[in-house]
């Protein structure tokens, strides 16, 4: 079996947002699935995925307050501005985190660990809507 669709995500404010539901209901075809692979790529450069604590939100912030820091705005050798001042720290901490993954899928679900959750990381104060693409490839059961 192979799927692959577009996944519009709503307009975040900037931090880090836990996305694994919205993944989940936007593919009804993951029950099909009895063992896979599913990619997703965001369609996107400074905006970011990453696979982390599903729980407690203070580590998104955490995480938000680590990546602020790490590449903060207004940096004088950025020649990229035109943008904003949000625009080039995003594009990097986007390509520090990346923008793929790849999540084994088991009995019709992300089989992800106990504590993991799927994260978008916005790096604009203003990024927009954000996409996905979603590629599933697996078998139903045997």
């Amino acid at each position: 079996m192979w799927h692959q669709q577009e996944i519009h995500l709503p307009e975040m404010p900037r931090g880090f947002h836990l996305i694994t539901d919205e993944i989940a209901r936007a593919l009804p075809c993951l029950a099909d699935c009895h063992q896979g692979l599913l990619h997703l790529q965001l369609m996107h450069t400074s905006a970011s995925l990453t696979l982390n604590e599903n729980t407690d939100p203070d580590v998104r912030h955490d995480m938000d307050a680590f990546i602020r820091r790490l590449v903060p705005e207004g940096l004088n050798y950025f020649r990229h501005t035109l943008e904003g001042p949000d625009d080039m720290p995003g594009h990097v901490a986007s390509s520090l985190l990346g923008t793929q993954l790849s999540l084994a899928v088991r009995d019709g679900r992300l089989a992800l660990g106990t504590w993991q959750g799927v994260w978008l990381g916005e790096h604009r104060e203003h990024g927009g809507s954000r996409r996905l693409l979603a590629t599933l490839n697996g078998c139903a059961e045997s």
